[in-house]
């Protein structure tokens, strides 16, 4: 990767993500830069250390690793697609074999005691699975009274009650139809009465990060579905310039 490539990734507003190498980020990629968006949850989550965090739908378990090296908590990794052989692979060679166990888990079949979680987080995955009204219920029954649940999911400033605009109807998936305003998720979260100081919000320009790492991608990587993804997704947000999409970040603590 050029100096060039690594300038554009940089990002002052996320100091810890710098510390990691954009060839690995890219490595594991799968889908907007999950380390970027685990650093924005986290500031605003507050994890204690040595706190036992579930990272749901963790992918490659690169938000895993960032996890425990820069929060010094325990983490486990937990992915219905990526088996845990490859997932521990990456693990122990990022030297954190002590602080994260991998696991392969369906989000509605979690295999987990209740209540043993200090903290649930999910990065670019939760929108697949908890869009519906009774999911944060069966969520919530694995942290401990008071714990953190955060997070961060591809989203629009608005929701598109209008119908699609025609500049992103070329683009347009089925299930980008998960994608919701930070107003949206915060009423599905309020109203489940499971959770308290439900938080929600939207990252300012969160478009042209998401912009510049699948154009880095595109350029740099050798794996043809990433290259397909990363197309199609960087003229989509350049014909969008941010009036509809973005990421969503959603905060909340258990009721004791």
């Amino acid at each position: 990767m050029t100096e060039d490539m690594g300038r554009r990734l940089a990002r002052a507003r996320f100091p810890r993500s710098a510390g990691y190498a954009p060839e690995w980020m890219i490595e594991n990629w799968m889908g907007p830069n999950a380390i970027w968006l685990v650093e924005w949850l986290c500031q605003a989550l507050e994890l204690p250390a040595g706190a036992r965090v579930l990272d749901l739908g963790c992918g490659k378990a690169a938000t895993s690793i960032f996890l425990a090296q820069e929060y010094d908590v325990q983490v486990v990794a937990a992915d219905l697609w990526i088996k845990p052989t490859e997932n521990w692979q990456r693990i122990e060679a990022a030297g954190q074999g002590g602080r994260i166990l991998p696991v392969l888990a369906e989000a509605h079949d979690l295999p987990f005691a209740e209540g043993y979680f200090d903290a649930i987080v999910s990065v670019d995955a939760y929108h697949y699975f908890g869009t519906d009204g009774l999911y944060l219920s069966y969520l919530r029954r694995f942290l401990a009274p008071g714990g953190r649940l955060g997070i961060v999911v591809p989203g629009l400033v608005a929701e598109l009650d209008d119908g699609l605009p025609e500049h992103l109807a070329p683009y347009w998936e089925p299930d980008f139809w998960t994608f919701h305003s930070p107003a949206w998720w915060e009423l599905l979260w309020r109203r489940s009465g499971v959770v308290r100081d439900v938080r929600a919000d939207f990252l300012e320009d969160g478009w042209r990060d998401w912009l510049a790492w699948s154009e880095v991608t595109l350029e740099v990587t050798d794996d043809e579905f990433a290259r397909t993804v990363g197309r199609r997704e960087a003229e989509m947000l350049k014909a969008d310039a941010g009036r509809n999409l973005g990421f969503t970040r959603v905060i909340a603590r258990t009721i004791p």
